[in-house]
């Protein structure tokens, strides 16, 4: 661990910083629903979070390069502690959806600042450690402040509360123990159909990730809700989900490495298409059965994200790698503004079953692109590939070079 020591106060940061955004996925959704807002506007309002989001990844490498990491990083905090607490006080889907928004662009450049920031501070030998506590700190506070709401309520200013303190605590490791500032980043460029030419299947891919898995994030309280569970209930399906999508993360990824790449990603869509059904049609209102479904959906369905990104860069030439990571979280985006709107009419139309069936619906022409792309080109042979798989999350570009092996990290530079 001396090895990372000194990389303690920027993950210390990214835990609370993932902690309070976590939380406020789950809130928002809750909270609209107690004061009557229909399943379509809460999703609306996940929607502008997804749109600031996409903003915020194409210029925080612009603010970044003006004004250094501390400042963004202290501005963004700022302003992102202020917006939550403001959403408090004016109760009304418009204002949400400005915060959410503004909320969004925020979130991206914290993300952006933390992760590229963390980069410039690995080294080759502790580059894999300082990778899986980073996972590790994700996992255990996303899933920790999912209780929170039942342990406080989901009533009154406390939550948003909450979230303004963590987000202002985010800023305190980074100024009490880092006196060092980092090099200034290059540079991301989104040269989107220079990303549809090198793999059309990892774009469509990532694009129907977002469709269904921020839908899920988004509006997964309120199917919760509707099928009748206690807020400890919903903590626990939005935990299971979460959960769900570590046990099967590396198992296929190895897989993946080794076979052709599509074949897994194949038999992941069809696994997320299959537990969609099962939560549509078999478990009904059973809070266990949807608890053991959603876990097993979480299981297939959010790998499905990494295993794209591994394809798309397969096919990446010298140099690609960070133009393909960069692209491939902005078409995810896309997908995760349009997938909230969607999803949400038809829960507000054809009641909850349709919230999984409409993510089955993803994965059923997910499956079908994936064969016919499979019919359209031989895949890249497991010798011939310049990256193997990687765990990402959708945080920044600067993850993904993270997670890159260094030799790789540095053509990308």
């Amino acid at each position: 661990m001396s090895s990372i020591r000194p990389l303690i106060p920027l993950l210390a940061t990214a835990g609370i910083l993932i902690g309070g955004n976590g939380l406020q996925g789950t809130y928002i959704a809750l909270r609209g629903g107690a004061e009557g807002f229909s399943p379509s506007v809460i999703g609306a309002i996940g929607a502008g979070y997804s749109i600031g989001f996409a903003i915020g990844c194409i210029y925080v490498a612009r603010i970044l390069r003006a004004i250094g990491h501390i400042r963004t990083f202290a501005a963004m905090a700022a302003i992102t502690a202020a917006a939550s607490l403001a959403m408090s006080l004016v109760i009304e889907p418009p204002f949400w959806f400005a915060m959410r928004f503004v909320i969004g662009i925020c979130v991206a450049s914290l993300f952006a600042a933390i992760e590229s920031w963390i980069n410039s501070m690995v080294t080759n030998s502790n580059r894999a450690r300082t990778l899986s506590v980073y996972r590790l700190v994700d996992l255990f506070s996303v899933t920790a402040v999912q209780y929170l709401v039942p342990a406080v309520g989901v009533e009154g200013p406390t939550i948003f509360s909450l979230i303004c303190i963590a987000i202002t605590l985010s800023i305190v490791p980074i100024a009490l123990a880092d006196r060092s500032a980092p090099s200034v980043p290059e540079a991301i460029h989104f040269e989107l159909k220079t990303v549809w030419n090198i793999s059309p299947l990892a774009v469509v891919g990532v694009i129907c990730v977002g469709l269904s898995m921020a839908s899920f994030r988004n509006l997964g309280p309120i199917y919760a809700t509707e099928i009748g569970m206690s807020v400890t209930g919903i903590a626990n399906f939005m935990s299971a989900g979460i959960v769900g999508g570590v046990v099967l993360q590396y198992p296929l990824g190895l897989y993946s490495d080794r076979l052709d790449r599509r074949l897994v990603i194949l038999a992941t869509t069809m696994g997320a298409a299959a537990t969609s059904l099962f939560l549509a049609f078999f478990a009904g209102t059973d809070t266990w059965l949807n608890i053991v479904g959603v876990f097993l959906f979480g299981a297939f369905a959010l790998p499905l994200y990494s295993l794209c990104s591994a394809h798309g860069n397969d096919f990446a030439r010298e140099g690609q790698h960070a133009l393909v990571s960069a692209g491939l979280l902005f078409y995810w985006s896309m997908g995760a503004t349009a997938g909230p709107l969607l999803a949400s009419m038809l829960l507000d139309i054809f009641g909850p079953r349709s919230f999984f069936i409409y993510t089955a619906i993803i994965q059923i022409g997910f499956t079908a692109y994936t064969v016919r792309r499979m019919m359209a080109r031989p895949g890249v042979p497991a010798g011939e590939r310049r990256q193997r798989f990687r765990a990402l999350l959708r945080t920044s570009a600067w993850f993904s070079r993270l997670a890159a092996p260094a030799e790789d990290d540095k053509e990308s530079r």
